[in-house]
C-alpha cells in the first residue's frame, strides 16, 4: 500500500507529522493558526463543541450495542479545507455521475437498454434484491429516481479522487454537515474572518426547492412536502426531525398519513390534507403493506397506488437501492460513457466482481492484502480489511467469500489522504473520506459546496464509519 496523501502538506506521510513537507496554499492560513494556538484552547473548545451537541441531542443509534443505544458522533475541531478549482472539478463529475444514475435507473425499469446492449449483465439486474418488478413500465413524475444522493468519495493525492460507492436510497448524514458548520462558526470566528468559506448553510432551502419542483405534473397549488419517518427509535431519527424543522415541513409517521381515491392525505388539526411529495427514510419493503411487507406498521397502505397513479412524488424513488449495489457500482464508468456519451469524469476504485471466477480466485488468493465488502452492506460491516486482519480471520472470510461469491467485491487497500485532527497526543494526520450531497430536481441539479467529510480516529485506521468509531470535520471549499 503506498504512502499516505498529506491534504495539509502536499507530501505522502507515514502517519508522522509531515514537517518536512511545504505546506499546501489551502491550508496556509489555518497552519499558522495551528502553529500559534496552545494546546489548551483546542481542549476547551472541543470540550464546548461536545456540549453543543449534546444539547441539541445529536445522536445516532448503534443496533446490537448492549452498552449504550445512543451515541455522540465524534467530532473535529479543525476544518478540512479545499479550493474552489479541486471542488469545481468534482462538482462536474458528482453532476454528471448522478446524472448517469437517474438515466440507469429510468432504463432498468422502462426499456432496457443498458442490459440489451450488454453494459450490464442482465442477472445483475434482474436478479438483484433491490430490483423492484412493481417499478416496471412506473411513469414517476419528471422521470427522475435520485433526487438526493450522497457520493462517498476518497483522495489519493494531489489530483486524483476516487468514487467509494454511491448512496441512493436515503442518504444520511446531511445534519450533520449543517451542525458541524453551525458549531465551527459559534467556537472559531476568528478563523472564518480570515477565510472565504462558501456557505452550506443554503443546504435545506436548496433541498426544499428540489423536493417541490419533483411534485406531480398535475399539482395545481404550491406543492405540500412532508418528511416519512420510521419513528424515533430509527437511527437517523435525529436527522429526520432536524430536516423536516429546517425545511418548514412536516415530519410524519405512518399513522399521520391515509390513501384515498389514490391520493395521499395527511392528518391535520384542521382536517385532512393532500401531500404531493414525500420525502421519504423509510425503506422500500416497509413503505407500503398492501404491496411489500404486509407486516409493516411503517408503511401507508395504498401508498404504492397513489405512486402509480402519479398523484405522489416519492424521495427518492422506489427501486433506487439497485444503484447502491456494490456489484453494479463496478460498471458505473460503462454506465456514464452509455448514458451520457462522455468518459466519466470520476473515476471508480478498481473492483473485483467475485461472481466472476478469475476474480474470485485472484482474491481468495489475495485477501490479505486487499479490502472485500458485501455488495448489499453499509456502515463498514461485513467486510473485511485485509492488512489489519488476523490470519484465523482471513480464513473465516475466504470460507464465506467461496460459500457465496455473488454476494462480494474486492478492492485494492487505498491509502486515504489523511488531514490534520485534533487527538489526545495533539495535531495528527487522520485518514478521511467525503460525501457530498447531490440534489436533482427538475429544474436544475444542485451541490452545496463541500459535504460531510468523515474521519477515522484511530491511528493508521481506514475506516471511518460512525458506528466503527469514526468522526466528522466541517468541510471548507475557499471561495476564492
Amino acid at each position: 500500500m503506498r504512502l499516505a496523501f498529506d491534504e495539509m502538506h502536499g507530501g505522502e506521510v507515514r502517519g508522522g507529522s509531515g514537517e518536512a513537507a511545504p505546506v499546501r496554499s489551502a491550508y496556509e492560513t489555518l497552519r499558522r493558526w495551528l502553529d500559534e494556538t496552545p494546546s489548551a484552547f483546542f481542549d476547551t473548545r472541543r470540550s464546548q463543541a461536545e456540549l453543543f451537541f449534546r444539547k441539541i441531542g445529536i445522536t445516532f443509534a448503534v443496533y446490537g450495542d448492549n452498552e449504550s443505544s445512543e451515541r455522540l458522533i465524534p467530532f473535529d475541531i479543525i476544518p478540512r479545507v479545499l479550493m474552489k478549482s479541486e471542488w469545481s472539478v468534482l462538482e462536474r463529475g458528482l453532476k454528471q455521475r448522478v446524472t448517469a444514475l437517474n438515466a440507469f435507473l429510468a432504463d432498468i425499469y422502462g426499456p432496457q437498454e443498458c442490459i440489451k446492449a450488454g453494459i450490464v449483465p442482465a442477472d445483475l439486474v434482474l436478479r438483484n434484491p433491490h430490483y423492484r418488478l412493481e417499478m416496471k413500465d412506473v411513469k414517476i413524475p419528471h422521470g427522475i429516481y435520485v433526487h438526493i444522493a450522497g457520493i462517498d468519495m476518497v483522495r489519493v493525492d494531489e489530483n486524483e479522487f476516487f468514487v467509494l460507492e454511491d448512496n441512493a436510497r436515503t442518504p444520511s448524514g446531511v445534519s450533520y454537515m449543517l451542525e458541524n458548520r453551525e458549531v465551527m462558526m459559534r467556537l472559531f470566528p476568528e478563523l472564518f474572518t480570515n477565510h472565504r468559506v462558501a456557505p452550506v448553510e443554503n443546504y435545506p432551502d436548496s433541498l426544499l426547492s428540489t423536493l417541490q419542483s419533483v411534485a406531480p405534473e398535475a399539482t395545481e397549488h404550491d406543492p405540500v412536502v412532508a418528511l416519512l419517518t420510521p419513528g424515533r427509535y430509527n437511527s437517523a431519527f435525529y436527522e429526520h426531525s432536524f430536516l423536516a424543522d429546517k425545511l418548514g415541513v412536516e415530519l410524519v409517521e405512518a399513522s399521520d398519513l391515509f390513501v384515498r381515491d389514490d391520493v395521499v392525505y395527511m392528518r391535520t388539526t384542521r382536517g385532512a390534507k393532500r401531500v404531493d411529495v414525500l420525502y421519504r427514510r423509510i425503506d422500500d419493503d416497509y413503505l407500503d403493506p398492501l404491496v411489500f411487507r404486509p407486516d409493516s406498521a411503517l408503511g401507508v397502505p395504498g401508498l404504492m397506488a397513489a405512486y402509480r397513479a402519479g398523484n405522489v412524488t416519492l424521495a427518492n424513488a422506489v427501486g433506487t437501492g439497485i444503484a447502491d449495489d456494490k456489484a453494479v457500482y463496478t460498471y458505473m464508468p460503462d454506465i456514464v460513457r452509455f448514458f451520457t456519451g462522455e468518459e466519466a469524469l470520476l473515476k471508480n476504485v478498481p473492483t473485483w466482481r467475485c461472481r466472476e471466477a478469475d476474480s474470485l480466485s485472484y482474491v481468495v488468493d489475495n485477501l490479505s492484502e486487499l479490502v472485500v465488502k458485501e455488495v448489499n452492506g453499509s456502515g463498514g460491516y461485513g467486510m473485511l480489511v485485509g492488512p489489519h486482519a488476523s490470519k484465523r480471520e482471513i480464513e473465516d472470510f475466504a470460507r464465506k467469500l467461496k460459500h457465496n461469491p455473488d454476494n462480494f467485491i474486492a478492492q485494492p487497500t487505498l491509502s486515504l489522504s489523511t488531514c490534520p485532527t485534533f487527538v489526545a497526543s495533539g495535531v495528527a494526520p487522520r485518514h478521511v473520506d467525503l460525501r457530498p450531497f447531490v440534489l436533482t430536481g427538475a429544474d436544475e441539479v444542485r451541490i452545496v459546496p463541500g459535504g460531510l467529510t468523515r474521519v477515522a480516529l484511530k491511528e493508521g485506521s481506514l475506516v471511518v464509519n460512525s458506528s466503527q468509531g469514526g468522526g466528522t470535520k466541517d468541510t471548507w471549499v475557499l471561495d476564492a
